[in-house]
């Protein structure tokens, strides 16, 4: 019967984890930082609507996922004949939220330890008393099937800076833009959150966090 049980065990533990995979989106392309991008003097400088604008987030651990929202604190794009040709936004790193736990079940908990707010778990992921804000800043745009473009740009996240590529949809609506991203992974340990990776920490067994971590960007702003 223990055997049996086991047996169960492991392949539960790993059809979570084939879940887990298929669920994820793919990485995104990530390189050393580069120059950003200069706009023409006749460029259209669009401002970001940052309460209809978010950043959503999904991580991975072998139970399951968390997903959440971020929210911008402030963000300016620019255009040249209508295309998307530089730009940077601010992150509101202590607007982290967790959205599939309900309040008093965990939910406060986590956003607390992701935020870095409890006393000796501050550097477990984004320490947002020292790191308040993450930025990104475009470092060029590239037109690629259906009509969507390559974005690229320099994210930074606890003072560390890496260039990012992924795919967004750029629409124009009279004097709004949208700029959505597909979903995309990055590995956090790059940018210094190393909690719980096995990557980084080679004791952890089965109590590991995924160094993938899932973003989509929805960025909406009018013409200024």
């Amino acid at each position: 019967m223990k055997s049996v049980q086991l047996k169960f065990t492991c392949i539960l533990a790993l059809a979570l984890a084939l879940t887990s995979c298929k669920d994820k989106a793919k990485e995104a392309n990530t390189s050393e930082a580069e120059a950003a991008a200069i706009s023409e003097s006749t460029s259209q400088k669009y401002v970001a609507n940052v309460a209809e604008s978010i950043i959503e987030w999904k991580g991975f651990k072998p139970t399951g996922t968390h997903t959440g929202t971020i929210a911008l604190d402030t963000g300016i794009l620019k255009t040249d004949d209508g295309r998307l040709q530089s730009g940077t936004f601010l992150i509101d790193m202590t607007s982290i939220a967790v959205t599939d736990l309900e309040a008093g079940d965990g939910k406060e908990s986590l956003e607390s330890h992701l935020k870095g707010t409890v006393q000796g778990k501050e550097d477990h992921f984004f320490d947002v008393k020292k790191f308040p804000t993450a930025a990104f800043e475009i470092t060029g745009t590239e037109s690629i099937a259906a009509g969507n473009t390559r974005l690229s740009g320099n994210l930074t996240i606890k003072g560390q800076k890496h260039n990012i590529s992924f795919p967004v949809k750029i629409t124009h609506d009279g004097d709004f833009m949208t700029m959505e991203s597909e979903a995309f992974t990055i590995d956090r340990t790059k940018w210094g959150v190393n909690y719980g990776s096995k990557s980084v920490f080679d004791d952890l067994g089965d109590k590991f966090v995924n160094d993938d971590m899932e973003l989509k960007i929805i960025l909406k702003a009018s013409k200024s």
